[in-house]
């Protein structure tokens, strides 16, 4: 079993991002018993983001997840062709190196089919550059196929949720190859 940390880098606490991740997390990666513990950047002390206080706690202990897990999913709305300011100022003040050895399934939702390339041309160059051992293909969504049942769980346009469930299956099985070396030692 891995431990996967699930990064939202959106600004909204009703955002569609974190609604995809929930259902990434509960649909699919619960499936393969992978452990997963959630990190929504929004809850992070704005003023240490924004001042790089590496000295905050919530910062330290948000340091201490990435360092931990075995694998990241990090979604996050695309503005303006790119991934949110939110997420950058997280990733800022991780170390240079935070996601190295690290499988990563990049995600992102936007309003237009226009944003589709944020997620190879914006995020994967940042997560590459942070030393991960494997970026997965990433996803894109649109808003409009994330949506919320009347119980308040998750409901995926049933075309996405066909196209994306191979995707994590991919990130999941792309995290345990990549632990077994580890695992050997």
């Amino acid at each position: 079993m891995a431990t996967v940390l699930s990064v939202s880098g959106s600004p909204s606490p009703t955002s569609r991002t974190t609604r995809l991740l929930r259902h990434v997390v509960d649909a699919r990666l619960a499936e393969h018993g992978h452990r997963v513990v959630e990190l929504d950047a929004r809850a992070l002390p704005a003023a240490a983001l924004l001042s790089a206080d590496f000295s905050d706690p919530q910062l330290i202990e948000a340091a201490r997840l990435f360092a931990e897990a075995d694998g990241v999913v990090i979604g996050t709305p695309v503005y303006k062709a790119a991934y949110s300011g939110l997420l950058k100022a997280l990733l800022d003040v991780l170390p240079q190196h935070g996601l190295a050895g690290k499988t990563v399934l990049p995600l992102a939702t936007g309003g237009s089919t226009a944003h589709v390339l944020a997620v190879d041309y914006a995020l994967r160059p940042v997560l590459s550059s942070m030393g991960a051992g494997h970026i997965t293909q990433g996803w894109f969504l649109l808003d409009r196929q994330v949506g919320a049942a009347a119980d308040g769980s998750t409901v995926l346009d049933p075309e996405a949720a066909a196209q994306l469930t191979p995707v994590v299956d991919a990130f999941a099985a792309a995290l345990e190859r990549h632990r077994v070396p580890a695992l050997a030692c």
